[in-house]
């Protein structure tokens, strides 16, 4: 369904009992609504949570921002290096506000929220903007920014400069399904057949990589995020992949030296991704810290 939000036209799918804690999930980069696995959802709606998932801005059904001047990503990324300002459209804390729109629209006054990846960046705003708002914080395989951490892998980064052989379906599920495979979990690797499902299943619901490129601008121009991490209160729990690639397992480290009281699960042979069989696993991580509120 389409709400109104913080201004914008967001796509939000609201699934399990009514009168359940909400539990809004924030996906990462480029990634739509549906990229947190249905079984997932399931799972949580199985433990009595209403589950709020919702396409980010300028991704997957919600509203776009290609009339927007879009600065360079390569110059952007030399601006970065150089510790210069980053311009960006749009920023993570316009995100956050994006999300407390979300929660607005459907009356929800206090939610659990769990943020992977970008989403998690979005949420540590989140967390230390609007602590009255969250009830409990799960940050998934994600990073404060901060510039001593470990980068991706330079297999990551050669495939992520990458482009599709084409525009058709067919090739950016290909440049996709490389993508996933690289930054995927090396102990629970995806079935490929399965893979290419679902990564067709997202092309056809929509595929927007310009709006993909806004949202990393995004990223750049926030920084480090390492000041905020003081201010949350929230009860957190901290999950991050050992065999992260992408967002190495150091960052998840440092969110739990900076966040005060956060527990957390350092899941082996888990990456960049939710592998299926570690989907209970998560779940209950989540629903543990949830309790703790």
């Amino acid at each position: 369904m389409k709400i109104s939000a913080n201004g914008i036209t967001l796509e939000v799918d609201d699934q399990g009992p009514a009168g359940g804690p909400p539990l809004l999930l924030i996906m990462g980069l480029g990634m739509q609504l549906i990229a947190w696995p249905q079984e997932m959802v399931a799972q949580l709606v199985a433990r009595g949570f209403r589950v709020i998932r919702f396409d980010n801005r300028d991704i997957g059904l919600s509203q776009h921002f290609d009339g927007v001047r879009t600065p360079s990503v390569p110059w952007s990324a030399m601006r970065y290096a150089m510790h210069l300002k980053v311009r960006a459209p749009y920023s993570l804390r316009d995100m956050a506000a994006d999300a407390l729109g979300v929660l607005d629209a459907l009356g929800i006054e206090r939610a659990h929220v769990c943020g992977a990846s970008l989403g998690g960046m979005i949420a540590q705003h989140l967390a230390a903007e609007n602590p009255h708002r969250l009830l409990s914080l799960t940050l998934l395989m994600t990073t404060a920014g901060a510039r001593s951490l470990p980068q991706p892998s330079m297999a990551v980064r050669q495939v992520l400069i990458k482009r599709p052989a084409g525009n058709d379906a067919a090739a950016v599920v290909a440049h996709l399904q490389r993508v996933f495979t690289v930054i995927g979990s090396p102990a629970y690797p995806a079935e490929p057949a399965q893979l290419r499902q679902r990564l067709l299943a997202s092309v056809q619901r929509s595929w927007h990589p310009s709006g993909t490129t806004r949202q990393l601008l995004a990223v750049m121009a926030d920084g480090d995020r390492t000041p905020l991490l003081a201010s949350i209160r929230t009860p957190t729990c901290i999950i991050h992949g050992e065999a992260d690639p992408l967002i190495p397992v150091a960052a998840g480290h440092h969110l739990v030296q900076h966040v005060r009281g956060a527990t957390a699960d350092f899941i082996p042979g888990m990456g960049h991704d939710l592998p299926e069989p570690l989907l209970p696993r998560i779940v209950a991580g989540m629903a543990e810290n949830a309790a703790r509120a």
